[in-house]
Parts: structure tokens; sequence; C-alpha cells
């Protein structure tokens, strides 16, 4: 196996002027997701009585948002707990402050923090941390994807898959039992057709996971932005292919991402098998 290259942090850190202020904000919100988290949550819901939110939730994006505005008080945000504030710079952050809430919840350690900057040509930072496997992922635009541990940054390639049989798969449900339901559906009809499928429950992890090549290929129906933001970055600069599952740019409602080489096979397979046909 070749060895990736690796540069220490302080360097990836230089790659954007924004970066540093983002993963001191990731950091901060995951060490008070992981370090203060109560014995007893107090749980709010949101659609659904599975669809949980905390008091955590809602501080961790607090701790970003004014990390960020102390640095950069003109930006912009779209958050899942804060809604959206405008821009006066021309730019945006797109924060989840906690991914995979159910797992977290329940004392799983596969959840994340989301940070990703949006500027005129796109998304040009993304930052991903995952405090409960002391692990970050890194991606700027135009300079690659890097999953950081113990201070050192190793650059990420994403699978060499070349056939859909060999293929591992991860998706993700959503949190209504209907959609559950027919996404159980699709499936029971594409699983004889790939080497298996996973599901960790955190979008961020199997996006990071994808871009490291611990997976061919992800596909899921009903993310929202800070979902998605900063993690398809990561495997977009790994050299993943991320599309939506018509096949054009927007990642809503569905979106697929595989290996360059699967990755028509796969969003075909995916749109016969129903993928799209969500209620």
């Amino acid at each position: 196996m070749t060895e990736m290259p690796t540069r220490a942090l302080a360097d990836l850190l230089g790659l954007h002027p924004a970066l540093g202020t983002a993963w001191r904000a990731g950091w901060e919100a995951g060490l008070f997701l992981r370090d203060e988290r109560p014995i007893d949550l107090t749980i709010d819901t949101k659609s659904t009585p599975t669809d949980v939110v905390s008091a955590m939730d809602r501080g961790a994006e607090q701790i970003i948002v004014e990390t960020i505005l102390e640095r950069f008080p003109e930006d912009g945000f779209l958050g899942e707990e804060g809604g959206e504030r405008p821009s006066g710079s021309g730019r945006r952050w797109i924060v989840d402050p906690l991914d995979a809430t159910v797992n977290y919840l329940y004392g799983m350690p596969l959840w994340g923090v989301s940070i990703a900057l949006e500027d005129t040509d796109g998304t040009a930072l993304g930052v991903v941390v995952l405090p409960a496997l002391d692990q970050a992922y890194v991606a700027v635009r135009g300079h690659g994807a890097w999953r950081v541990e113990r201070g050192i940054a190793t650059a990420l390639t994403g699978s060499s898959c070349e056939t859909l049989s060999q293929a591992l798969v991860v998706t993700g449900f959503g949190y209504s039992a209907e959609r559950r339901v027919r996404q159980a559906e699709v499936v029971t009809r594409i699983i004889g057709d790939v080497r298996d499928i996973r599901r960790t429950g955190c979008a961020v992890i199997d996006f990071c996971w994808l871009a490291e090549g611990r997976a061919d290929g992800y596909y899921e129906y009903g993310l929202n932005p800070w979902d998605h933001a900063a993690a398809s970055l990561v495997c977009r600069e790994a050299g993943v292919v991320v599309t939506g599952l018509d096949g054009g740019d927007d990642l809503d409602p569905a979106f697929v991402a595989a290996a360059p080489a699967i990755i028509d096979q796969l969003r075909a397979l995916l749109v016969a098998s129903g993928a799209l046909d969500m209620p």
C-alpha cells in the first residue's frame, strides 16, 4: 500500500486565512459536547419523537458562531439550530453543531461537528471534527483533503473501486417512519448488486470515511445543506465524485457519491430502485 503524504497541522491550517478559526471553533464546540455532556440530557423534539435535539446542540452552535464572528464579524451563517444570518462580506458559514444527535444521545461515538465556508466561487473549506474518536477531517478547495490525528495531517485519496458488484455502499435513513420503510425497500433492491451495505447514522462520517476509502459509495435522500456542506468538499477534494442523484449539481433532495469508475452505474441502479421516489 502506498504511504500517503503527511504534513504538520500548523502547515495545513495555513492553506486558507479562515481555516484556523474554523478549526478552533469546531474543536471548542466538539470538546464542549464530549466533555460537558450531562448524564441526563434535556431533550426537545422536532418533527418526530426520534428527531431529538438537546440543549448541548444549541450550546455547541453558539460556541461556533461566537468564535467565528469574533474574527469575521461581517460573515453570514446558515445553521441547523440558529437559522440564517445575512452576510455583509459575501461569505457564509454553514454549520451543523452536532450531526447524528441520536448516536450522541445513546452514547455512540459516531457523531461530529461540521463547519463549511462558502464564498462567491462555492465551498472554500470544510472542517469535520469527530471528538469521540479524537480525529478531524479538513478540506480546502484546490488543496486536497486531509485526516488529522495527533497533530499530523494525512492526505486522503478515495476508493479506486472499479466494479459495482465489489462496492461497499453506505447510506442513511430519514426520521420519518414512512420514509425509512421506503428507504429500506431501496436497500433490498440494490443489495444484491453491490458487495454490501453499511449505515453509521452519521452523514459526516459517511462522507469522510468514503473520502479515505473505507467505503466505495454513499447515497442518501433528504439531507440539509449543513449535513453535507463540509464533508462533501472533503470527498471531492479526495477525488470522489459527488453529484445529485438526478445527475445534476444540486444534492437536494438526493445525492450519490462514489469512486469515479462506478458513479454512473451506482446512480443508475439507485434511480431504477426508486431512491428518488420518497415521501
